[in-house]
């Protein structure tokens, strides 16, 4: 059976690909603050910006697959801290990429949507980067290093949202529950994007690795809408009061990290060279719904220690 060694399994993308995964491979998730109990794949914790720990995580696992979904993916966070942004962003993928060649092991390297400053949206993965935030600076120059090191990795630019073990870790869970409490919340009216539901982009990369492509390949939805419109959706869908969520632009926002306000990206070679349909916007909505409404957020809460999350 085809061995898959998850980084970040307790994150949004690497638990839920995890869980998925498990349905046909074996697979091996690391994770560093979060333990996990009762989930149907092996976990391993460790600190893969620590080199001889990475090296331990490799030879347990012996994977055939690694799919790098470790990140400091928080853009706030990661201006307060560039060095552990770098750390994990840039130095972690780059080593990843050496350790995969080494060994001829399929490396899928998660990188995003933001290395684009979104001066004018529908990007060809041949466009010319220009990352604003240390986030998106960070994950360039972890891409960049991927495609040097190792040419035959694959590399996805994503944008996803889902449910999260902390149940704060994406947009739709952050409007989600501000509407079902009555919070009044901003959405962006002015910053558009293609997300995906992660059950959609999970299936995606894992027919990716099955196809063995190689490369950069945007990995989004064929739609786009603004933050506010998402908003919107899900306040529709949900039955909650649309009303709360309040259009505004993002300089309105009090964010530290810049936001690049078009990141619709063109995928045309995705759809090319996987021959499926990607799922819209309303389709991923509906399945968010649906996923909902049969507990699967209380699904991944019974995978927390008793202690819960703390952070």
């Amino acid at each position: 059976m085809t061995r898959i060694l998850i980084t970040g399994a307790s994150g949004l993308l690497g638990l839920n690909l995890a869980l998925q995964a498990s349905d046909s491979f074996q697979v091996f998730g690391t994770v560093f603050y979060h333990s996990l109990v009762k989930v149907p794949f092996q976990v391993m914790q460790a600190d893969l910006t620590d080199e001889s720990e990475l090296a331990a995580s490799i030879e347990t696992s012996k994977p055939d697959v690694i799919i790098n979904c470790a990140a400091l993916a928080n853009l706030e966070a990661c201006e307060n801290d560039p060095q552990s942004a770098q750390l994990l962003n840039a130095v972690l993928p780059e080593r990843l990429a050496a350790i995969s060649k080494a060994h001829s092991t399929k490396l899928v390297h998660i990188s995003t949507d933001a290395i684009f400053d979104g001066a004018k949206g529908n990007y060809v993965e041949e466009d010319r980067p220009n990352p604003l935030s240390i986030y998106a600076k960070t994950k360039w120059e972890g891409e960049k290093a991927v495609a040097q090191t190792n040419p035959q990795a694959l590399i996805a630019r994503v944008n996803f949202y889902g449910f999260s073990l902390s149940g704060n870790r994406s947009l739709a869970e952050f409007f989600l529950y501000n509407l079902a409490a009555g919070t009044r919340v901003f959405g962006f009216k002015d910053v558009f994007f293609c997300p995906l539901l992660v059950q959609d982009l999970g299936a995606i990369l894992l027919e990716m690795v099955k196809k063995d492509l190689k490369g950069v390949y945007h990995v989004v939805s064929p739609q786009s809408l603004s933050k506010y419109e998402f908003g919107v959706q899900i306040a529709r869908l949900f039955g909650l009061n649309e009303k709360l969520v309040e259009p505004v632009s993002v300089s309105q926002g009090k964010l530290t990290a810049p936001r690049s306000p078009n990141l619709t990206l063109c995928i045309d070679k995705l759809k090319r060279d996987l021959n499926q349909p990607i799922p819209d916007q309303n389709a991923g909505l509906q399945k968010f719904y649906e996923l909902f409404k049969n507990g699967y957020p209380e699904r991944l809460k019974s995978f927390l220690p008793q202690q819960g999350w703390d952070d």
